[in-house]
């Protein structure tokens, strides 16, 4: 268990390896509890977040999600999420907890 923004986290159980084989081979899951939820709404929501992100916003359909970075003003990386387009002007983030820079 390692402290996370305020959060005991697991961070192993049984190794790297082993919990790699066991994902790969059957099933695993990923605890999304401790994270941050953003909903971005509007009729320039699309747009605006395509400028702040690496993949191409507007290519979602409604249901898809796409794992992508988070650009700062110089197109440096912030940090990564989870973007689900949730209607057709509504977009959920889902973003680390903490953020140390």
């Amino acid at each position: 268990m390692v402290d996370f923004a305020g959060w005991e986290m697991p961070v192993q159980y049984t190794g790297i390896l082993d919990e790699h084989r066991a994902v790969r081979e059957d099933c695993g899951v990923f605890d999304i509890s401790h994270m941050g939820e953003f909903f971005v709404r509007g009729p320039r929501a699309s747009e605006r977040l395509d400028l702040l992100l690496t993949n191409r916003v507007p290519a979602l359909d409604i249901g898809d999600a796409q794992y992508s970075l988070m650009l700062n003003e110089r197109g440096g990386v912030i940090d990564d999420l989870i973007l689900y387009r949730t209607g057709a002007q509504e977009f959920l983030l889902i973003v680390n907890a903490a953020k140390n820079r």
